[in-house]
This record gives structure tokens, C-alpha cells and sequence, in this order.
């Protein structure tokens, strides 16, 4: 069973995601380095879809599994800063 987004907002230190079930998730901005350094512009910038939240111009993708089951931004940055 998807879990889908109805819709998000942001406050000065967390992403809140609201699902179609009822549920609030709330998660540390710090989880997702490009939305805590994006503009208020830029993090409205998004598209919510069957199974997550995606930010075209960031070139950030958020499920929503991987917020229930606690997981932020998968990406080495190790990898990235070689």
C-alpha cells in the first residue's frame, strides 16, 4: 500500500509532509541539506506524486517510506567532495 502526500510546509528548522492517510511527519531540515540552504522560493518549488516530494531546480527527491522509516538524505557527500 502507497502512502501518498497531500501536502507539506515548512517552518524555520523542519519539512512537515502531511499524508493522504491523516498522519504529520515532521523531520529535521537538517536531514536534507538542499532544502535547509534553499530559498522559502525554491523548497515551494515541488511536486508531490503518488510516493513522494520532488524539487526539480534542487535535484532533490523525498519519499515517503523513507521518512517513516526515519531516513534523510541518502547521498554521500564523501563522494561528492572527491
Amino acid at each position: 500500500m502507497s502512502i501518498s502526500p497531500r501536502a507539506l510546509r515548512f517552518d524555520e528548522d523542519c519539512l512537515w509532509v502531511e499524508l493522504e492517510d491523516g498522519r504529520t511527519i515532521g523531520v529535521p531540515l537538517a536531514w536534507f541539506p538542499r532544502l535547509l540552504h534553499a530559498s522559502a522560493a525554491e523548497r515551494e518549488a515541488c511536486t508531490l506524486s503518488r510516493r513522494g516530494i520532488h524539487w526539480e531546480a534542487l535535484d532533490e527527491d523525498i519519499s515517503v517510506a523513507g521518512l517513516l522509516a526515519g531516513r534523510g538524505d541518502q547521498t554521500d557527500r564523501r563522494i561528492q567532495a572527491a
